[in-house]
C-alpha cells in the first residue's frame, strides 16, 4: 500500500482480528477482497482504454515477439479489437497497445 494513503484500520488490529475469524468469516472476507481487486483492475483497464478510439492506428508485440500494426476496430469492455495489417483480428489488452503513425 502507498505510504501516503491512510488505512481505515490499524494493520496490527486487523491481523489480530484475522486470527480470530472463523472459516466462514475468512471466506466472506476473501470474496470481498477478490471483488475489490476486480473492480480496481476494471477501473485501470477502462482508464487505459480511454487513451484510444475506434480507428486509431496502433502497434503491439504478439506472444512470439513480433510487432503487429493495425487499426482499432472496436473498444470492448477489457480489450481492444485490432485488425492487423496482415488481415488478422486480435483482442489486445490496452496495456500492450501503443499509438502508431505507420
Amino acid at each position: 500500500m502507498s505510504a501516503n494513503k491512510h488505512t481505515i484500520l490499524d494493520r496490527d488490529l486487523f491481523v489480530q482480528a484475522l486470527r480470530h475469524m472463523s472459516e466462514q468469516d475468512l471466506m466472506y472476507l476473501n470474496h470481498m477482497v477478490v471483488e475489490r481487486l476486480r473492480l480496481l483492475a476494471q477501473a485501470k483497464s477502462t482508464m487505459q482504454l480511454a487513451q484510444f478510439a475506434q480507428g486509431d492506428r496502433v502497434c503491439f508485440t504478439d506472444n512470439d515477439g513480433q510487432v503487429r500494426n493495425g487499426l482499432i476496430m472496436r473498444l470492448n469492455k477489457k480489450t481492444a479489437s485490432v485488425h492487423t495489417d496482415d488481415g488478422h483480428l486480435w483482442k489486445v489488452d490496452p496495456v500492450f497497445l501503443k499509438k502508431s503513425s505507420t
